[in-house]
């Protein structure tokens, strides 16, 4: 099992008990106690969990988070699920569009599906995404079908190398897309959102700039809330998600967003436990 495998079970087991013994995952994961350890750690400096004496829990507070990690960490973090999010976008995309694509590591998958399919061109791509933009430069062409247009807003890099602020914005604002597909740090009944305030305000002008917007957000997103939020649910036409979403997030979505599609990902059992697991207390 890899590590992003590994980490993605930690998490889910986290955030169905609020905590993990590290004696526990050993045996479930059939792997060594420094390499939990090291899972452990990775996840804590991602601001994802809380390392305490003898495993984790859950940060506080639950649900909430103003740290922004790397799109190189995030890239690997349930990335089955955000593969499969992307094909179900790809399969909204028509030639002749002109669409915008967020920052984010489930928007650059799409990204790289569009580059690889020639019978969506012509097409146009507006993005304030660096790794977005590299993957659609770097698209193969071939005689007979029309370019990949691709526009590059300026703006100042963030840590998951979106360009955001007044320079994004006001190349954004005079633009007008048929659809924006939006990545998201966190999603809540009242709305998805972002730990970084400036990369809120150049998503909610993608947002502006667009006669529909979906929002591409694997199951993990779900109850974690950043900083700012960007758009509320009932501003989003398509919501997609993958079938791990949890029954409540189900409903509360299924009442608010124009439509809810949850992408199928392979799952892979978990070997069964013989003990309860563990409270954050008796960590």
């Amino acid at each position: 099992m890899l590590a992003p495998q590994r980490q993605d079970r930690i998490l889910a087991q986290i955030r169905a008990h609020g905590a993990v013994r590290v004696t526990d995952l050993v045996d479930e994961l059939d792997v060594s106690d420094m390499t939990v350890r090291r899972d452990i750690s990775e996840l804590a400096r991602a601001g994802l969990v809380r390392r305490v004496h003898g495993g984790a829990v859950a940060p506080e507070p639950a649900g909430r988070s103003t740290h922004e990690p790397g799109f190189e960490t995030k890239r690997t973090w349930a990335a089955a699920e955000k593969a499969a999010i992307a094909r179900e976008a790809l399969a909204t995309i028509e030639p002749g569009q002109a669409i915008a694509l967020s920052a984010g590591t489930t928007t650059h998958l799409l990204a790289e599906l569009i580059a690889a399919d020639l019978s969506l061109r012509p097409l146009t791509v507006v993005t304030n995404s660096l790794p977005v933009a590299d993957a659609l430069h770097h698209a193969p062409s071939q005689a007979g079908h029309a370019a990949l247009e691709v526009i590059l807003t300026g703006g100042v890099r963030t840590p998951s190398d979106a360009l955001v602020g007044p320079v994004a914005d006001a190349a954004i604002e005079r633009l007008r897309v048929d659809r924006a597909f939006l990545g998201v740090h966190g999603l809540d009944r009242r709305g998805a959102t972002t730990p970084n305030l400036l990369e809120a305000a150049t998503d909610q002008a993608l947002v502006a700039s667009a006669a529909r917007l979906t929002v591409l957000a694997d199951h993990t997103k779900w109850g974690v809330v950043g900083l700012a939020r960007i758009a509320s649910l009932d501003q989003i036409d398509l919501l997609l998600s993958d079938d791990g979403l949890p029954a409540e997030a189900r409903a509360i979505l299924e009442d608010t967003v124009g439509q809810l599609v949850l992408a199928t990902t392979p799952t892979t059992p978990s070997p069964p436990t013989t003990s309860a697991p563990p409270t954050p207390e008796d960590l």
